[in-house]
């Protein structure tokens, strides 16, 4: 049996298989290999193990080396020249006007081709734009259309659950997603809150779909009506990743939740159509205290309100007449200021006040005759 070691190369999909030749290489090391595109550097991820010469369908391309010290300061540097390399590369394509987005420059290991990644909704015709790029990077050009999916494994991010994105944590190639899978997982049918940053549906809706689907099969549908020590129930939700079931017992005996392996068929038929009498009193107890603190609550609000105390201001109301004891305080004080005022002032203090201009002239104006008044028209 021939011996293989897999090894994941950057922007492949899934692990490729390499012949050792005669290298042991371990998981997480690095290793140059040679592929139909040139010498490229990758990192193990299955150590060297034996496989049936049937899962083989192609002849293997060998590891020529594990990388040295040497080799990994090559790759860093080909890692900054990427990154001039797509500054050059959005410069053309936005000079010649087309319509495609730029997603990635990736220069292989031995420096003999670039490969540049593109999006683009339509066929672009980019003879002229490779000629270019050719001349300023200096070095043979290799175009690879890619989709969005694609492109959201080379940018990675984050998705909304706040993990990394499923296709650059677990690889692997795309499956599809209907959104049947959304519906049998009773999701919301929101586009925002089912479709991932590429704006496809979310590969993880694919990850539960069988066990949904699995445990639908077994339980009973919402509204079905289910046989109980207490009578007819309603099923009114469903809990998949516990597998429990929430029934509605009648005249307004609240709700009980019960495992999936409680309900049994009544009628020979395979259907859980009736409730096992121990497992439905064993769920049911847990219920019964809070049912004792729902009915203490309703007499306690049925109670009349206590009489609120009265407040700090209704009680200085409320004191005994006598007057105010601050003013009581005050007046003493006013005469004694009073007292130790001049004479003149005294007097000045005694004469009563004229009365204001505006008051006269309000005065005249009230009076009655045709006359002298503000508001009278001149005659």
């Amino acid at each position: 049996m021939p011996t293989i070691v897999g090894v994941r190369l950057r922007n492949a999909a899934k692990v490729l298989w390499f012949d050792p030749a005669g290298n042991e290489p371990a998981v997480h090391d690095r290793v140059i290999v040679r592929t139909e595109r040139g010498e490229e550097i990758g990192e193990v991820a299955e150590a060297s193990h034996e496989v049936e010469s049937s899962a083989l369908r192609a002849p293997l391309k060998p590891v020529l080396r594990v990388a040295t010290a040497h080799d990994l300061e090559k790759a860093s540097a080909l890692t900054e020249r990427e990154g001039d390399a797509m500054k050059v590369y959005r410069e053309v394509v936005k000079k010649h006007g087309l319509d495609m987005k730029p997603t990635e420059v990736e220069f292989l290991f031995d420096g003999s081709k670039a490969v540049l990644y593109f999006v683009a909704e339509e066929r672009v015709d980019f003879r002229e734009l490779v000629k270019e790029l050719s001349s300023r990077l200096d070095t043979r050009v290799d175009m690879r259309q890619i989709g969005v999916r694609d492109e959201a494994r080379m940018v990675g991010g984050l998705g909304h659950c706040g993990e990394q994105l499923c296709c650059v944590r677990f690889g692997g190639e795309f499956q599809p997603v209907s959104i049947r899978m959304a519906k049998e997982q009773d999701l919301p049918l929101n586009p925002l809150k089912i479709s991932g940053l590429c704006g496809r549906l979310m590969c993880c809706l694919r990850y539960e779909y069988d066990a949904y689907k699995d445990f639908k099969g077994r339980a009973p549908k919402r509204g079905a009506m289910i046989e109980t020590p207490v009578g007819d129930a309603k099923v009114v939700d469903l809990n998949t990743p516990r597998e429990m079931v929430t029934l509605s017992l009648p005249e307004g005996g609240g709700q009980v939740k019960l495992p999936l392996e409680a309900l049994e068929c009544g009628k020979g038929a395979g259907c859980p159509c009736r409730v096992n009498a121990e497992a439905f009193e064993a769920a049911r107890a847990p219920a019964l205290p809070s049912a004792f603190a729902a009915a203490a609550r309703d007499e306690q609000a049925s109670a009349p309100a206590a009489e609120p105390a009265p407040s700090r201001s209704r009680k200085r109301r409320e004191r005994k007449p006598g007057g105010d004891r601050s003013s009581e305080k005050s007046a003493p004080k006013q005469e004694q200021k009073a007292a130790a005022s001049p004479p003149e002032k005294q007097a000045e203090q005694a004469k009563p006040q004229a009365p204001s201009g505006r008051r006269r002239r309000r005065r005249r104006s009230s009076g009655g005759g045709g006359g002298g008044g503000a508001g009278a028209p001149g005659v």
